[in-house]
């Protein structure tokens, strides 16, 4: 499934394997071995190809069919109209969302 994905993604981008292969510091060869099943990327590649595409790993390598999944804060977020009395604009979600997600992944 991840060749497949790989694939479709990098044809959505309007990218040749050469221009990709560039941009992730590696032989068009080495992307071409990716592609066709022949090996698989290390886990930074990986983490590195779901975010140049804005997919999930999880999508990437076809445990999920689900490009974007949605953190339990970004739905509870979503669904907040009002603070205060005051109305929560489009940008004011996304920033809390960001607060949020940069707070949560550096608790570790």
């Amino acid at each position: 499934m991840f060749k497949e994905r790989l694939k479709e993604l990098r044809n959505q981008a309007g990218l040749t394997q050469k221009e990709i292969a560039n941009k992730f510091n590696t032989s068009q060869q080495s992307y071409a071995k990716w592609e066709n099943g022949k090996t698989n990327p290390s886990q930074k590649s990986l983490e590195k190809l779901a975010e140049f595409f804005n997919v999930s790993i999880d999508y990437l390598i076809g445990k999920s069919n689900i490009k974007h999944p949605e953190s339990d804060i970004d739905k509870a977020i979503d669904k907040s109209v009002a603070y205060n009395g005051k109305p929560i604009t489009n940008n004011d979600r996304e920033a809390i969302k960001a607060f949020l997600n940069t707070y949560f992944s550096n608790k570790d």
